[in-house]
This record gives C-alpha cells, structure tokens and sequence, in this order.
C-alpha cells in the first residue's frame, strides 16, 4: 500500500473507514495564529460549530480564549461544562429552546449566557421566562448586514429593539451582532471592498445607538473569510470557527489567510466497478454533500477524477490511471466543507507526528441535545 502524505508512519490496520482524523499539532497551530492576527485572545470569540469538541474548547481556554459562541442549545452545554463562563448563543431562541437555555443558566449560574435577537414579538415570552426562573440573560441585537439570513436591517427597528430589551424583566441589552457571511470573495481586495461596505451599515446602527443614548457594551462581527480584516481593525469581537480546522473550501478560495488542514477524512477503496472507476466508501453520511458533486472532497494525487456518482455509502470515481489502485487501499481526502463533516461522525482519530495514536476526541455536541 501505498504511503499516504500525513500519516507516513500509521499503522491504519485498526482505523475503520470512513473516519475522521484531526492533527491536534495543527489545531494549536491554527489557535495561535488566531490569537495572533487579533494581538491577543481578548478579542476572540469562537464559533464551535465546526468542531463540536469539548477538546478542541480546552485547548482554546488554554491559549487564553475566554468568550466562545454557538448555534445549538447542546454547544453552549459543551462551552459550559468546559468551564467557559461567557457563551453567546448566536441563534434566536425560540419555542421550548427558551426555557433549555433559561435551564442552562440556572445550573451554571455563575456563568454569562447571551442569545440573539430579532424581533420585538419574542422579548415577552423570553423574558417572562427568565423572570420565573430568577435568572438574567444577555439579548444581542441581531443586524443583519448583508446575509439576509437573520437579523433585521432596519436601523430604525434595531434601536427600538434594543430599547425594549432594556425595559424587559428577565433580560439585558448585551450589545450587537452583524455575521457578515455573504462576504465571499476570492480576491482580497474586492472581499474588503464589499466587507466595508457591510460594516459601514454596522456603524450607522452604532451612531444610531448612541445617539438615542444605548451604550454598547459588545459589537460581535465576522467569520472566517472576513477574520483577517475584523482582527486588523476597530475593537469588535471575531468569531471565526472554520479556522480552527480549515478544510479545501476556504483553503482554496482565501490563500491570504494563515491556516492549515487540521482535520481530514480517511476512506478506503471498496470497489473496482469498472476499468477507470474506483468506489470509495466516502458517502454523503461520511462527508458534506452540499453544493455540486465535485465540490465535496479533495483527495491530494486524484485531481484528475471526475465524480461519477454519489450516494449515501458510496464514492464513485472516474480516472484513466484507476488501476494503480488497489481494492482495500486507504486514501485520504480534506472535505471542501469541514463543519457539516464533522457532524457526521462520533469521534475523530488523533494523528500526531504522522502516527495514529490510539486517541480519540468526541465530537461532543454531534447530538441535539446533551442533558437538557
């Protein structure tokens, strides 16, 4: 078999495939540079969503980070049981997801707990059941500046919202965020271009505020293709999380930004079904299946195949050189879109010094809901 670039002495033998693998080496080298582009891990707020791992949570804690941000109920768990003490929930909180995180509160009561916002109609309930409760959350503003997902864009309606946050029992107006996702742009110039002009309507919400006489106490703004410019300027917390593993996706579309693969996924050649086919056991179970077939896994030495089918267990791949492979052979592929990936799987197998260890990390937040 042939030796596979990263893992040049691993024994796979008792690695069943599909797996995830993680480099924690590279993790903590991609946490460092984080804490680097922002001068310090003051400023950091991050996601959790791409790696779910209460591990990879320490090791941020370890390098200083203090403040995380989620999008389930069962990731602001995790931050807690962790021992983050200020975890915001950048999601609104609707439906019986009020009183899990109300919950949430009463059990880690020395901890800070935030959700998001945007609409006037649900600070009642919200509130109420804070109140009931006896506990207090933080409410952001959600803006929305350009993504068009969540949020309101209406600076008027976002000053009446945080001035009802602040007349609410049960609540208080911790600040705002503006995720400005829809900045994609390959070219560096032309992201920062169209990324000043999303936060040049961030800034006319903060003049707003503070001439209706709010004070902003937090501004949470970014991802990850935007972290470079978020770290560099004003004073506003980032939140990136796609950085902490990478994946093909953004490591090919952002080459400016300093980050490497951290997590990969490990698939075996199951069939032969044809004379320039090869079936990986790589499914849409076993890795993100968005967008357009070719744009779901890049195996390093196969840039020459076409995706010919992909189904829920199956990888099918054509290439004129498919028999230089062999049946049962491993391979290794960076997924274009690490966070949905991880999702997939229970556990991911530790490489270190290019040798499975033995270790493991849960994905811990994988489940919805962990015990409330």
């Amino acid at each position: 078999m042939k030796p596979i670039p990263g893992l040049e002495r691993a024994d796979l033998g008792s690695v069943p495939s599909p797996s995830l693998l993680v480099w924690p080496d590279r993790v903590q080298a991609n946490i460092a540079r984080m804490v680097a582009l922002c001068g310090g891990p003051e400023r950091l707020r991050p996601h959790v969503k791409t790696h779910k791992m209460d591990a990879v949570i320490r090791l941020q804690m370890e390098a200083g980070i203090e403040k995380f941000k989620a999008s389930t109920i069962a990731e602001v768990e995790m931050c807690l049981a962790a021992g983050v003490e200020d975890v915001l929930l950048a999601y609104p909180v609707v439906g019986p997801n009020q009183d899990r995180l109300v919950q949430l509160s009463r059990t880690y009561s020395a901890a800070r707990l935030s959700c998001l916002v945007d609409s006037r109609d649900l600070l009642p309930g919200l509130g109420a059941c804070c109140h009931v409760a006896g506990v207090e959350l933080g409410v952001f503003v959600d803006f929305d500046c350009g993504m068009a997902r969540t949020g309101t864009s209406s600076v008027a309606d976002a000053v009446l919202l945080a001035e009802d946050i602040s007349k609410t029992d049960g609540i208080h107006f911790a600040g705002v965020h503006a995720y400005d996702g829809h900045v994609r742009d390959p070219g560096v110039a032309t992201r920062k271009g169209t990324w000043s002009e999303a936060m040049a309507f961030v800034e006319a919400l903060l003049d707003a505020l503070a001439e209706a006489g709010i004070a902003v106490r937090e501004v949470v703004g970014g991802g990850s293709p935007t972290f470079g410019f978020h770290a560099g300027e004003r004073g506003w917390q980032c939140s990136p999380g796609t950085v902490l593993f990478w994946d093909h996706g953004y490591g090919s579309a952002y080459p400016d930004l300093p980050f490497e693969n951290a997590a990969m996924v490990l698939t075996r050649i199951v069939s032969k079904p044809g004379p320039n086919r090869l079936c990986l056991d790589l499914g849409h179970k076993a890795i993100a299946s968005e967008g357009a077939p070719e744009r779901r896994v890049h195996l390093p030495g196969l840039e020459s195949a076409r995706v010919a089918g992909h189904s829920e267990e199956h990888l099918v791949l054509e290439l004129e050189e498919a028999g230089n492979y062999e049946v049962g052979e491993a391979l290794l592929g960076v997924p274009y879109h690490i966070c949905p990936t991880v999702a997939l799987h229970q556990e991911a197998i530790l490489v270190r010094d290019g040798a499975v260890t033995g270790e493991s990390w849960e994905v811990t937040a994988r489940n919805r809901r962990l015990s409330v």
